[in-house]
């Protein structure tokens, strides 16, 4: 059974606890060096702190097997950030999306697209419109008015929610990176890969999954956390690469709130292990967090992080 965690436990718990654009490519590699992992070794998740968010970013990825293991000569990728508020914590670092975007392109990528159906005004806000404009990616916004954008999408293994209402842009690349931010939320107390699979679905259907008192009734908090882990049945990611750099631990999901940096960068393709590992940066466990339990029930991954395989390096 999972344990229930009330907000005035969490907030304890809680309490316990530079990317130059001038460099060309070329050079943007030279200086990243190698991430010493051994030829051949195998590793479920990669988790690489420091101060230098663009260094950490590769050297995570590298570590995974290289940005060309994910991304194909000549494929379309679609990256999704977290630009949901300005306040510092509460949004994707650019100079991480920024690095994303490069090693995306050195690997031969024909484009390369964020996608959101949230305005203009949010991307500029956070500093994320000009890194990705700046780096030749191309900011595609669905107007979220438009149900007609939208495809809907049966879930035949749903427990909550049975259909989903999917962006039709998404479906037009070959390759889904996602990069959410893991913070604090007013009802389910975690942000991480899959509540960020949210900014995916039409704003109506993701309506649905919040009742009236969804930050304070349990049973409202699960319902909202089954519908997450049922949206993820039908969505997967090729690779999940999450800003633990800094983030809100109160007063989320959009801030401000209080803050902490433990300047990591985590990588991987399982989603219920990454948030699993994220819930350890503040003094969470994975097993208190209703909606990591629901996607480890529907196999989306591995809850119990001591059967997974995690390099953890300083960059």
């Amino acid at each position: 059974m999972t344990k229930k965690i009330g907000r005035r436990d969490f907030i304890k718990k809680s309490a316990k606890i530079s990317l130059s654009t001038a460099l060309g490519s070329s050079v943007f590699y030279q200086l990243i060096g190698h991430s010493g992992c051994a030829p051949g070794e195998k590793v479920d998740m990669a988790v690489v702190a420091g101060s230098d968010y663009t260094k950490s970013t590769i050297k995570a990825v590298e570590i995974l097997g290289g940005i060309e293991k994910f991304v194909p000569k000549n494929s379309k990728v679609a990256i999704l950030p977290n630009t949901q508020s300005r306040h510092p914590g509460s949004y994707t670092k650019p100079e991480i999306v920024r690095t994303v975007i490069r090693m995306c392109k050195e690997a031969g990528a024909a484009e390369v697209n964020c996608l959101s159906w949230l305005t203009r005004k949010h991307w500029e806000s956070t500093g994320l419109a000009q890194a990705v404009e700046e780096e030749g990616a191309n900011l595609k916004l669905i107007d979220n008015s438009d149900e007609s954008l939208f495809k809907t999408i049966p879930i035949p293994n749903g427990k909550e929610l049975k259909e989903a209402q999917i962006m039709k842009e998404l479906y037009t690349n070959d390759v889904f990176i996602n990069m959410p931010i893991t913070k604090d939320h007013a009802g389910n107390k975690f942000t991480g890969t899959m509540k960020n699979l949210m900014g995916l679905n039409y704003r109506m259907n993701n309506r649905s999954f919040h009742k009236e008192d969804w930050a304070t009734n349990q049973n409202s908090i699960e319902f909202l956390d089954q519908c997450i882990a049922d949206l993820n049945t039908v969505v997967e990611p090729t690779l999940c690469i999450v800003d633990a750099t800094e983030f809100i631990t109160t007063n989320g999901p959009f801030g401000p709130g209080k803050l902490i940096k433990p300047q990591k960068i985590v990588a991987g393709v399982d989603r219920v292990a990454a948030d699993a590992y994220c819930t350890t940066l503040w003094g969470l466990e994975a097993k208190d967090i209703v909606m990591i339990n629901r996607g480890y029930e529907h196999k989306l991954g591995e809850i119990d992080l001591a059967k997974v395989k995690i390099k953890e390096i300083k960059a």
